[in-house]
């Protein structure tokens, strides 16, 4: 996807979404698969780990931009679950989310997602469903 397209999805820096004020880029956008990173820094819960809540938003930032592409440009998705699994922890670096589709239907797109650190071990893993509105 053109990253003006993308940037349509996602938000532009006029108008930052949470995504974009926790640091997350896009490196490789479509509907069978979605890569992004975040930085640790920045997004630590008082202890200097990865916020929980951090991965849950990189995870349906992913989830929801690969939703959005499998719609159209006719409608509009929106994310109505989203559950996580924090396996381990990460104190610094970047995360890399990898979104896939375990689901592309007509009004519902459903995506896991794997979180790794940069040693590439598995930090989270989540499972979001979003519901398609066309119209």
């Amino acid at each position: 996807m053109p990253v003006d397209e993308l940037a349509k999805v996602f938000g532009s820096t006029a108008t930052p979404t949470l995504g974009t004020k926790m640091g997350i880029l896009i490196h490789e956008a479509s509907a069978e698969r979605m890569v992004g990173t975040m930085p640790v820094e920045g997004n630590t819960q008082p202890y200097g780990l990865l916020h929980g809540g951090a991965s849950c938003v990189l995870a349906e930032t992913l989830g929801s931009v690969g939703a959005a592409i499998h719609a159209g440009p006719d409608a509009i998705t929106v994310g109505i679950e989203l559950n996580a699994t924090h396996h381990r922890s990460a104190t610094a670096g970047l995360v890399t989310g990898v979104a896939t589709p375990l689901h592309l239907g007509r009004t519902l797109a459903t995506y896991e997602i794997v979180l790794t650190d940069e040693a590439g071990k598995r930090i989270c893993t989540a499972r979001l469903s979003c519901m398609i509105r066309r119209g």
